[in-house]
């Protein structure tokens, strides 16, 4: 996903009532990796991506997948 904006990641970051510095501290990252990751300036790592959905209670394919992966498995 570099390049583009990771919107579905900022909202669901915002509905946990987490700032970009707490959701960096819960996973162990710099607030300035987590605002690249939302700014499309960072591909992050998949254990990286994991942290993130657990940290915001939410699965891979609700912050990390396209929707036209979602609605065509074969599109990989």
């Amino acid at each position: 996903m570099p390049g583009k904006k990771n919107l579905r990641m900022k909202a669901a970051r915002a509905a946990a009532g987490l700032s970009q510095a707490d959701l960096a501290q819960a996973v162990g990252v710099t607030r300035q990796t987590v605002g690249l990751i939302e700014a499309g300036g960072y591909n992050p790592t998949l254990n990286l991506c994991v942290a993130i959905c657990k940290a915001l209670h939410v699965t891979l394919n609700d912050l990390f997948w396209d929707d036209e992966t979602k609605a065509d498995p074969n599109a990989l």
